[in-house]
C-alpha cells in the first residue's frame, strides 16, 4: 500500500503500517478474528459499496455466531466506511472490515470484552484483479469441508480459512486454479472463498446453507437469474453430478462470475452459454447497466 493509506481503528485514522497487534494477541494467537469485505465501485455520483447493508448484516452475525460483541453498531460503521473511503479517496476496490480481540491472552480462552475493530480501503491492482474473468481450472480437493457441528461455518470468521488456505494448496500442487470442497458427507460444499454453481440441462444449481457460507455474490445470483429466464435451485450436489455437469463456475466479490473450464480430467471447451449470461447479468449489475439492481448499492461519498 501507498505510505499515505490510512486505516480506520477503533474511531481513529492511523498509518497503514501502524495497524497492528501484538503477536499474543487472542485474535492472532488463538484465530478469533472476523472480517467481511464487500466491493466499492465509481457510480455517476460518486463511489458506492455493493450490497455493503447485507455484508453488514452478515459481519453481526459472525460475531452472534460465536458468541462476539461488536463495540460499534452497525450504523456506526455505515459511518466509518464512508469517511475511511473518502479520507482514501478510494475508487474501484474492496473495504474490509476486521473485527478482534486485539488484547494479549497467553492463557485465557474466553474474553468478556468487546471486538475491536478496522477497516481498510483497498484499491484495485495488479494483486486485486477485480472483474477480470479468466478460465479456471479446479480439482475436487482431498480436503473436506468444516463440518458445521465443529464451528458454525456461517461466520465469515478469518481461522476457517486455514480450511481453504489447504484447498487452494492441494490445489496448485496439482496444477489446477482452485479446489473443490466436499462436505463430510461427501456433497459438493464450496472453493477456498468461492461459491460453485453448475448447469445441466439448463438449469443452474447451487449447494444449500447449512454447510457452505451465506455468501452476498451467491445470493445475488440466486435473486437476479430468474429475472432473466434462468432456473436455478438449491439442493445437495454429488461429486459425481458436479463430474458430469455441462458448465460450472465460482462466484465471489472480486469476480462475481468465472468459468471452469477445466474440472479434474475434464476440459469443458470454453465458457458455456449460461455461465455467459450470468457473467454478462453481473457485469451489467456492477457496472449500473441494469436499473432492476441499483438499490443494492450504497454510497459512500
Amino acid at each position: 500500500m501507498t505510505n499515505d493509506s490510512r486505516v480506520w481503528m477503533n474511531g481513529e485514522f492511523i498509518p497503514w503500517q501502524e495497524a497492528t497487534v501484538p503477536l499474543l494477541s487472542h485474535g492472532f494467537s488463538r484465530g478469533s478474528a472476523i472480517f467481511d469485505v464487500f466491493g466499492v465501485h465509481v457510480g455517476p455520483m460518486g463511489p458506492v459499496a455493493f450490497r455493503m447493508d447485507e455484508h453488514l448484516q452478515r459481519l453481526m452475525k459472525s460475531a452472534e455466531l460465536l458468541g462476539m460483541e461488536l463495540a460499534y453498531s452497525t450504523a456506526e460503521i455505515v459511518e466509518a466506511v464512508k469517511t475511511t473511503v473518502n479520507v482514501n479517496q478510494l475508487g474501484r476496490g474492496i473495504v474490509k472490515i476486521l473485527a478482534f480481540w486485539g488484547e494479549e491472552a497467553i492463557i485465557n480462552l474466553v474474553l468478556d470484552s468487546k471486538l475491536d475493530l478496522a477497516i481498510f480501503a483497498i484499491p484495485q491492482s495488479e494483486e486485486l484483479a477485480l472483474d477480470q474473468h479468466q478460465p479456471l481450472s479446479a480439482c475436487l480437493s482431498k480436503w473436506r469441508k468444516i463440518h458445521p457441528e465443529t464451528v458454525p461455518v456461517g461466520a465469515k470468521a478469518c481461522s476457517h480459512y486455514l480450511n481453504g488456505y489447504l484447498a487452494r494448496r492441494d490445489a496448485t500442487l496439482r496444477g489446477f486454479d482452485i479446489g473443490i470442497m466436499l462436505s463430510t458427507d461427501g456433497f459438493l460444499a464450496e472453493g477456498s472463498i468461492e461459491s460453485i454453481f453448475m448447469v445441466k440441462d439448463g438449469i443452474l444449481k447451487t449447494p444449500p446453507l447449512g454447510r457452505v457460507l451465506s455468501s452476498i455474490t451467491r445470493r445475488s445470483i440466486l435473486q437476479a437469474v430468474p429475472k432473466v429466464g434462468i432456473p436455478v435451485v438449491e439442493a445437495p450436489i454429488s461429486a459425481e453430478e458436479l463430474l458430469a455437469a455441462d458448465e460450472v463456475f465460482t462466484a465471489h466479490t472480486g469476480i462475481k462470475v468465472e468459468a471452469i473450464t477445466r474440472l479434474e480430467n475434464r476440459e469443458f471447451g470454453g465458457t458455456g452459454p449460461i455461465t455467459q449470461q450470468v457473467m454478462a447479468l453481473m457485469d451489467n449489475i456492477i457496472q449500473f447497466k441494469d436499473d432492476r439492481f441499483l438499490d443494492w448499492f450504497q454510497a459512500l461519498s
